[in-house]
């Protein structure tokens, strides 16, 4: 597999940045010198007859928001799943699903769980407004489960955008999930990550370091967003031929020609995986940044 394609990298937690010039994959570095977040829908004009104000008209984005709460989080070193774990007062996950909530483009916010916290996941469903799914074994068989409850409105129209994120990820923001769904709308797939410069690829045997593969690499981050109907029919036939992906783009780029684009990530938007996480969580929040 060519290195300009997302999940092609021997490094599980990045992706490679395509050439300049490339219409499948990650977009090329000379053009994210300067990220500019838009909003994904609308933008104003002047009538240069009248002086006039007018709204141009765009597609409106119909996004569902999935938010994975089914994983364990043993490294956390703590006996409860760690997105319920305390975080400036209110349980980790309630950030997360927070973070999607009432946002322009976002239509509904659906919380992936596992059966054995479904009282801790109720809660945090119920405040925010969010539809309760039950995971699978697996990342992927947890993301199939809400793709499925989500399929009636994907094959109507009723959701056209799909953005899947880690419940772990408490601090994601309003602008780059704004950046993702507008890439999504432009091009098909979106993929948030940070340029990672100490990063370098190993050996499939572990014995030594691999030659650097062509372009720059980056740490993915999540919200990661593709158009619905696509995104549901990879899905289905990931699940027939029993492929397990290393993320929700891997799995696209194996079944479908959905172009992926990467967009600027946030270095605010970390992922709480060891008990040191949640210390730089609550110092971020206390800064207000």
């Amino acid at each position: 597999m060519s290195s300009n394609r997302i999940g092609s990298s021997s490094v599980p937690v990045s992706v490679t940045l395509a050439s300049a010039g490339s219409t499948r994959g990650l977009s090329s570095v000379a053009s994210l010198a300067r990220p500019r977040y838009r909003r994904p829908c609308g933008r104003t004009r002047v009538d240069s007859g009248a002086g006039r104000v007018s709204r141009v008209s765009e597609p409106q984005v119909r996004a569902a928001a999935v938010v994975l709460a089914s994983g364990a989080g043993t490294r956390v070193g703590s006996a409860t799943n760690k997105v319920y774990l305390p975080l400036a007062g209110r349980p980790l996950l309630h950030w997360s699903l927070d973070a999607f909530a009432g946002l322009p483009g976002i239509a509904a916010v659906v919380l992936v769980a596992r059966p054995q916290d479904q009282d801790l996941a109720e809660t945090a469903a119920s405040a925010a407004g969010a539809e309760l799914v039950h995971g699978g074994s697996s990342r992927q068989e947890s993301e199939l489960h809400a793709l499925r409850h989500l399929a009636g409105r994907i094959r109507t129209g009723e959701i056209d955008t799909v953005l899947i994120h880690d419940g772990a990820r408490p601090l994601v923001g309003p602008e780059l999930i704004a950046e993702v769904l507008r890439t999504v709308a432009e091009h098909g797939g979106a993929v948030p990550g940070l340029l990672a410069d100490d990063v370098e690829a190993a050996s499939a045997d572990g014995t030594a370091l691999a030659p650097t593969p062509p372009g720059r690499m980056v740490k993915a981050q999540t919200p990661q967003g593709f158009r619905a109907a696509e995104l549901l029919a990879v899905y289905e036939r990931a699940a027939a031929e029993g492929f397990t992906g290393t993320d929700t783009a891997s799995c696209v780029e194996r079944f479908s020609d959905l172009p992926v684009h990467w967009v600027p990530g946030d270095q605010r938007n970390l992922k709480i995986t060891y008990p040191h996480d949640l210390v730089v969580a609550e110092g971020l929040l206390a800064a207000g940044g």
